[in-house]
């Protein structure tokens, strides 16, 4: 079975694009985090359990004492829209 011109066109831009991803560090986690460091940001970290629960209840003491969101998301490296969802 022969590839027209156009399948083959398509092959080469998904050849491409995978290549460009790869480069990127998309392709593993490990990767991503590297990709993070050398960019100046922190690997994302996951909190659980008792942990979480001190977190959250910090965030909700700052934010009355009128500590700006703005600023808690950014040292915590967190979004702005998780401390609105607080409860």
């Amino acid at each position: 079975m022969a590839l027209t011109n156009r399948e083959i066109s398509k092959l080469n831009r998904i050849v491409k694009l995978a290549e460009e991803l790869a480069a990127d560090g998309v392709t593993r986690s490990g990767q991503k985090n590297a990709v993070r460091r050398a960019n100046g940001k922190t690997p994302r970290t996951r909190r659980t359990g008792r942990e979480l629960a001190q977190f959250r209840k910090m965030l909700k003491a700052e934010r009355r004492k009128g500590v700006p969101v703005a600023a808690l998301a950014k040292k915590h490296g967190i979004s702005s829209a998780y401390i609105y969802l607080l409860p």
